[in-house]
């Protein structure tokens, strides 16, 4: 007991500084309590404030805007189920499109397009202006003139005797069983729009109208013998910006080209390329020529 008394017994001067602990805490409660700390005079510049708050409001508005998925150039005639439902394209609008290609049609104006697909007036002027369609849908459409011309036999001749195809005139295109006046145009002016030409034979399946047995008629007899000049894409470091150089790659292709690859670890073969979602397999032979692997 009389231990435990002496943890209750205080000196002198320990009474007295605990005395003066107690007094300086009441004094610090009782300030906290009866002063007022606040300033009733903040100044705040109105201008500044309302030029912050629209910078916050313009920030907010990138945002949202970035966070909007983007619709890049297509052409229509390659719309998919997904990329016509992602554009708001009903099922049956769809149906008659991909209908509309199985006969081996091209849609080639806007106009078209809606006339084929019945889309309405407000959906057609959301979409139209990311229709991107080639240089020569714009084509006469009077018919062929048929002309008494001779036509080239149609077995294969040797690469020597073979026209170059980059050379060739509308006149000796007329020759070949099947070209008439337009589709000679249509070729050779398909030709111009690269400048130095076509770079394979294969390119003359992206001229409207030929038939494959036509273009037989024709690489029967002519080749490209002077191929216009291109600086190949490597396929495993190309980015989005280069690949939409090359023919019948659009933005939304070359961003599934890309995440192929990434989850491939890299391409293996040019042929793998037909895996990729929405890749327009019937234009393989075309596009590998602007392509190569390291």
């Amino acid at each position: 007991m009389k231990n435990f008394k002496s943890h209750f017994v205080f000196s002198k001067e320990q009474r007295n500084g605990i005395f003066l602990l107690i007094i300086l805490i009441v004094g610090l409660q009782c300030v906290c309590f009866f002063v007022d700390f606040s300033s009733e005079n903040i100044l705040v510049n109105k201008a500044a404030l309302v030029k912050f708050n629209k910078e916050i409001d313009s920030l907010k508005l990138v945002k949202l805007e970035k966070s909007k998925p983007k619709i890049y150039p297509f052409n229509p005639n390659y719309i998919t189920d997904f990329k016509g439902a992602s554009l708001g394209m009903s099922n049956k609008e769809i149906d008659r499109l991909l209908a509309f290609r199985k006969q081996n049609n091209w849609i080639n104006s806007t106009k078209e397009f809606q006339k084929v697909t019945k889309v309405s007036d407000s959906l057609l002027s959301q979409i139209s202006p990311y229709f991107k369609f080639p240089e020569w849908v714009s084509v006469s459409n009077s018919k062929p003139k048929q002309r008494l011309v001779f036509s080239y036999n149609n077995a294969s001749k040797t690469i020597a005797k073979k026209q170059d195809l980059n050379k060739a005139t509308a006149q000796q295109l007329q020759k070949v069983n099947g070209i008439g006046v337009v589709f000679s145009e249509r070729i050779i002016r398909f030709r111009n729009k690269f400048v130095g030409g076509f770079i394979d034979d294969v390119q003359l399946q992206d001229v409207y109208g030929l038939t494959p047995e036509v273009i037989e008629r024709i690489t029967n007899n002519f080749t490209v013998k002077t191929p216009r000049q291109i600086e190949k894409i490597n396929i495993n470091k190309a980015t989005i910006d280069n690949l939409v150089t090359v023919q019948h790659i659009d933005y939304d292709l070359a961003y599934n080209i890309i995440e192929q690859r990434k989850l491939k670890n890299g391409y293996k073969s040019l042929d793998e390329l037909k895996k990729v979602k929405d890749f327009p397999v019937n234009k393989i032979d075309i596009i590998k020529l602007y392509l190569f692997l390291d």
